[in-house]
């Protein structure tokens, strides 16, 4: 049976990435090199290396559902400068969820929601 999905996105820049998602609230859980784990919580994202990818070409994407506290998290990104999408705004979706959007450095669109 499965049960849990980790998604694996890429990066570039090692160190810009980790910074990055540090900001998040993610921290360094294991360090391969080419591969990394960061842990929030009970939460994994890995990554690998793809130096050669651009990042306006990136087709990577991410939805991080929220059990709480959307609006709070919103503002403590945005206090660490962390840029939200131009069309990623917080708001409710016609599907009852609260989201924003963020692209990571790697190109990668990141979803945060909420049941609202």
């Amino acid at each position: 049976m499965i049960s849990l999905v980790i998604p694996k996105l890429p990066f570039i820049k090692r160190e810009e990435t980790l910074a990055y998602y540090k900001k998040l609230g993610f921290e360094m859980a294991a360090d391969y090199g080419d591969y990394l784990i960061t842990k929030h919580k009970d939460l994994e994202i890995h990554f690998f290396s793809f130096e050669s990818m651009l990042p306006e070409k990136s087709d990577f994407m991410i939805y991080l559902r929220m059990e709480n506290d959307i609006e709070e998290f919103y503002q403590i990104i945005q206090n660490q400068g962390v840029e939200i999408h131009p069309n990623g705004k917080l708001e409710t979706k016609p599907w009852n969820m609260k989201e924003f959007s963020l692209i990571d450095p790697n190109g990668t669109l990141l979803t945060f929601g909420q049941n609202s």
